[in-house]
Parts: C-alpha cells; structure tokens; sequence
C-alpha cells in the first residue's frame, strides 16, 4: 500500500465536464481506460484523495495508474492498493517544477540530459509530446539502466 501527494491545482480536469451525472470516480475509470492503461481496479474518491485498489499486469502498468490519476485537477492524494505479479524495482516519482524540461529532469536523476526520451517513454500515454509538460505534473523516472 501506497500513498502519494500531487499538487492539487495541477493536472487535466476531469470533473463536472463531458457528463455532470458522472461521479468524480466514473470520470477518473473513463479516463484511466481512455489512456488504455491496464489494471482491473476500482476507484474510491473523497475529496480530495483516490484510493485505488485491485491489480495490475506489472510494475510499470501501476505506476502509471498512480500518476493517471493523480495527475487529475482537485486530486491532492492517491492511496493505493494494487497488486503487482512481477517484483521490479520501482521507479521514482519527479515534481515538475517551473521551468523543468524533460531534458533537465534527466540531467538531474540520470547525470545525462539525452536521456530524457526514457522519462518521455516511461510516461506515455499520458505524454503526448516530450515538450508538454507542466509546473506540478507528476512523471514516472524509471531507474537507470
């Protein structure tokens, strides 16, 4: 079990927009399937933390449900509970800060700016472009290779 913050006034707004009827933890579901991320969870939302629960194909796969959802506009919190059949070492979670690049962000954890493909990778679908990224955003940095 896991807890992570993210910052609350950052992040794609999900709530109150395509469908008013939706729960916030329907719109966080739709979302998560909408990225096509695998896991068979179930979402829990009370304001401003998500508890997610179920499982998850790999290591991988759970990290970036954590930051599918946490990356949500109103969400402060995500406490997990997914479980995961393969034991790999967990990558670590970076804060983007004003003015970060992913180029920056690779200087800082991996010692090599060139490197920074490996964070954009890791962070797909939820990335779209390595250059779209936001002051509060949370992203995946796998470990070294």
């Amino acid at each position: 079990m896991g807890f992570f913050d993210f910052v609350k006034d950052a992040g794609k707004s999900l709530f109150g927009s395509d469908d008013p009827e939706a729960t916030a933890a329907e719109a966080i579901e739709k979302e998560v399937a909408a990225l096509g991320l695998d896991g068979d969870v179930k979402v829990e939302v009370s304001g401003d933390t998500v508890k997610i629960a179920g499982a998850a194909p790999t290591q991988e796969a759970r990290e970036k449900l954590i930051l599918a959802v946490g990356n949500v506009l109103g969400v402060a919190k995500v406490e997990e509970e997914i479980a995961v059949a393969d034991a790999v070492a967990e990558a670590t979670f970076h804060t983007v800060e004003t003015g970060d690049t992913l180029w920056a962000v690779a200087t800082k954890t991996y010692g090599d700016g060139s490197k920074y493909m490996a964070i954009f990778e890791a962070n797909k679908p939820m990335l779209s472009h390595p250059d779209k990224i936001y002051p509060g955003q949370v992203l995946r940095v796998p470990a070294a290779d």
